[in-house]
């Protein structure tokens, strides 16, 4: 598990800088990064961040279900946390039955992803995101 945990982290880390820098991503909601506002707090109590983060992809909902489903190698799943890459696409997925406004109360826009980080390679990772993005 000790391994299993550095490596999930180290490509969480790795993912979350990729996706700050991507021009069709909105924002990264990541506490391993300076620009969560909760990123000071994480430091003093976390010896990492972790594997979950989520991201708004530019676009709205068609951008959100286009990314989610180009996708090669990461999983489509509800369910997060397993040593595979799992992503979620609430507005088309586990939340599509709610209404939009009701969704954005809890911060559920239309182009959130949701992403449990693997232990895959990281350059796997990127480029399955990078062809996604495209």
């Amino acid at each position: 598990l000790e391994l299993r945990m550095q490596r999930h982290c180290s490509n969480a880390m790795e993912v979350a800088l990729y996706l700050d820098k991507h021009p069709a991503v909105e924002f990264v909601n990541y506490t391993g990064l300076p620009s969560h506002p909760d990123y000071a707090v994480a430091q003093k109590q976390m010896s990492h961040p972790g594997a979950m983060l989520s991201f708004e992809v530019k676009g709205g909902i068609a951008a959100g279900a286009r990314f989610i489903n180009r996708l090669q190698m990461c999983t489509k799943a509800v369910s997060l946390g397993t040593v595979d890459t799992l992503v979620s696409h609430p507005a088309s997925m586990s939340h599509v039955g709610i209404a939009k406004e009701e969704r954005e109360k809890y911060g559920i826009t239309d182009g959130l992803i949701r992403m449990s980080v693997g232990i895959e390679n990281i350059e796997d990772l990127i480029a399955d995101l990078e062809q996604a993005l495209a």
